[in-house]
């Protein structure tokens, strides 16, 4: 195998997510791919351009939502990606409901969901990264396996340089590839 040096920037793969905020009394949802895991902690982190119009609701409430669509709403994905909610109102693209435990719109069609409060803002360049402790988890119940989201129910959407994909295969469980220490 022959490894060619690129450009150094992000490529991907990265698992699509919809970041909901409420924005002036109204749910809007933005597409991004700068989400993740902040530690063994109930704590996500989402990466928002400050000129998003749902990073001013995330600043005026203290809450956000992580929802993952389905490869199946790879439209409706990819369309809240691609127009501002300074522009267009979003707010009916999605059925949204609400957790009492924050005001941050969740999606309905999307097989799993977290409402996350705002625990720690972080400036970088002309994004902002929201760490969000997890304070509401839902998912489908036809997408769980034992009581727990199963990857291959949920269908996630892969956000990569070129383009969306799906997954379709499993090809190996966690932590279980090498049975020595990390």
């Amino acid at each position: 195998m022959t490894k060619m040096k690129i450009a150094n920037i992000p490529y991907g793969p990265y698992i699509t997510v919809l970041a909901g905020a409420t924005v002036n009394g109204k749910p809007n949802y933005v597409t991004i791919g700068a989400y993740g895991v902040v530690s063994q902690k109930p704590v996500l982190y989402i990466s928002l351009k400050n000129s998003h119009y749902t990073t001013k609701g995330v600043m005026e409430n203290g809450f956000f939502s992580v929802n993952i669509p389905s490869s199946e709403a790879v439209e409706k994905t990819d369309f809240c990606g691609t127009v501002s909610g300074n522009k267009v109102d979003k707010s009916q693209v999605f059925e949204s409901f609400y957790d009492e435990a924050g005001n941050a719109p969740l999606i309905k069609e999307c097989p799993v969901n977290y409402l996350c409060k705002v625990i720690q803002t972080i400036p970088i360049f002309d994004f902002t990264m929201f760490l969000g402790e997890i304070v509401a988890a839902y998912a489908n119940e036809e997408c769980q396996e034992n009581g727990k989201p199963d990857a291959l129910k949920v269908k996630p959407t892969i956000l990569m340089d070129s383009g969306y994909f799906d997954i379709k295969n499993r090809v190996g469980s966690i932590f279980k590839a090498c049975s020595g220490n990390r």
